[in-house]
């Protein structure tokens, strides 16, 4: 029996416009909960940020924001994993000789920072994501450890970034999610990590749990819920680690998915 449904935000719940078939969700809502299932979105997205998508509908949601180095319900936080500021600003640094082109997204418990010199174009692209957001001329001025550290390159060139990252390896969890976006976290701290941390918390097993992603930071998704599924959009990766393919975020697959399995227990 289902008693959890993880989603993705970005390319899996959330249709190419960023938002959600709202009237559709409503019969989802309903029946999960007529049926005693947890909903809980797992993102790259700040927690506030998930929270104004949802509404008044995100006070039934456990919230794993900000690349699930938090998990958030009910306006309070219930976990966190944090960078240490020593490590995020080295890791920053590091980034900016890397290149001066890709923009980088410092986010603490307070919210994302950005510097001040970027262009209206990204500056947008950062708000679609966070609901905090302030500017700053330097990061070193940053003092408190780090929720986790982003990197958004409008010119797709993350793979190869997050290849020059090696030497952080050890000490942080960095992926490409896409070819435009890197997160970087605590090490060993991914959506798959905080998920079983949910898990236990809810006492709720992979064998209730239903699955939904599609770029490659969904792939330690995939394993934590026997029904998963990878939207028709995914990635190749995410598609060969899942169980089931269904529609696209286009089509509202996450939805009707979740209607069609959970109208059958």
């Amino acid at each position: 029996m289902i008693k959890l449904v993880l989603t993705d935000m970005d390319g899996t719940f959330l249709n190419n416009s960023g938002d959600f078939n709202r009237e559709l969700y409503q019969s989802v809502k309903k029946i999960m909960k007529d049926k005693g299932v947890v909903c809980a979105p797992v993102t790259g997205k700040q927690c506030e940020r998930v929270e104004e998508l949802f509404g008044e509908d995100a006070d039934d949601l456990w919230i794993l924001g900000d690349s699930a180095t938090r998990i958030k319900h009910n306006k309070e936080f219930i976990y966190e994993s944090l960078l240490s500021n020593n490590l995020g600003l080295e890791i920053i640094q590091f980034l900016e000789k890397i290149s001066p082109e890709h923009t980088i997204i410092a986010c603490t418990k307070d919210g994302a920072v950005i510097k001040d010199n970027l262009s209206s174009e990204e500056a947008n692209i950062v708000r679609r994501s966070y609901a905090k957001v302030k500017q700053v001329s330097t990061f070193d001025e940053m003092t408190e450890d780090f929720i986790k550290i982003t990197v958004h390159d409008p010119m797709l060139r993350c793979i190869e970034t997050r290849e020059k990252l090696a030497p952080f390896f050890q000490s942080a969890y960095i992926v490409a999610s896409e070819m435009a976006w890197i997160d970087i976290t605590n090490a060993n701290v991914h959506k798959g990590t905080t998920v079983k941390h949910l898990q236990s918390l809810l006492n709720i097993t992979p064998e209730e749990t239903m699955v939904f992603g599609d770029s490659y930071n969904d792939i330690e998704l995939m394993a934590c819920g026997i029904y998963n599924f990878a939207v028709r959009n995914a990635v190749k990766e995410v598609k060969d680690a899942a169980n089931y393919i269904t529609r696209s975020n286009e089509e509202d697959g996450v939805s009707n998915t979740i209607i069609h399995l959970l109208s059958l227990q």
